[in-house]
C-alpha cells in the first residue's frame, strides 16, 4: 500500500493540473458530461461498499430496515451494514470477541449502557470491547452505513437484548 500511494498522489496531481489547464485543442463545447444511472436513496446511503440485501436474518434484532453486504466470505467477518433513517439495532453484547465499526456514510449513533450516546460521522471509528452492552444505528433523519468487523475470539458469540426504547431514541435529536 505504501508504494502505491506516491503513484496515486502523482497521478491525481497530474489529472488536477490537466483539468485546470485544458489544452487549446480541447474546445469547451466538445466536453460532454458523463451520463450515470440514477442512484436510489438507499444506494446513496450505503456509501462506497454497496447496499447489499435486506438484512432479513437479523431483522428481529432491529427497529426499521437494515441492509447487509458481506465483504468477506471466510476468515475475519467484515460487512457493510446500512441503516435507513431511524433504523437501529437492539442492545447487544459481543461475548469474548469485540467489534470494530468504521463509519463510512451518513449520520448515526453509538451508545454504551449507562453512558450518553455518541453521534457518528464518516471517518469515525468505534472500538467495542467484549462484554460491553451497546447499540448503534442511524439518526432519525439520515441514512447511515458502517463497516462492521467482528473481532475473532475462541467461543465468541453475540447476545441480543431488548430494543432501544423509542422515547430514549427520540431524545438524541
Amino acid at each position: 500500500m505504501k508504494k502505491i500511494m506516491p503513484f496515486l498522489m502523482t497521478t491525481l496531481a497530474a489529472l488536477s493540473f490537466a483539468a485546470a489547464s485544458p489544452s487549446q485543442s480541447m474546445a469547451a463545447d466538445t466536453v460532454q458530461p458523463v451520463q450515470r444511472a440514477a442512484m436510489s436513496e438507499a444506494e446513496a446511503g450505503a456509501g462506497m461498499f454497496g447496499l447489499g440485501k435486506s438484512n432479513d436474518a437479523y431483522a428481529q434484532y432491529f427497529i426499521g430496515q437494515s441492509y447487509l453486504n458481506p465483504l468477506t466470505t471466510e476468515g475475519l467477518s467484515i460487512s457493510n451494514v446500512t441503516f435507513e433513517p431511524g433504523c437501529r439495532n437492539n442492545w447487544h453484547i459481543h461475548h469474548k470477541g469485540g467489534q470494530i465499526l468504521l463509519c463510512t456514510s451518513g449520520r448515526g449513533y453509538y451508545q454504551e449502557w449507562g453512558k450518553p450516546a455518541q453521534e457518528l460521522h464518516p471517518g469515525d471509528v468505534v472500538n467495542i470491547p467484549p462484554e460491553v452492552k451497546h447499540w448503534h444505528g442511524a439518526a432519525p433523519d439520515s441514512w447511515f452505513a458502517h463497516i462492521a468487523i467482528a473481532v475473532p475470539a475462541e467461543g465468541a458469540s453475540n447476545e441480543w437484548l431488548e430494543a432501544v426504547d423509542d422515547a430514549q431514541y427520540r431524545q438524541l435529536t
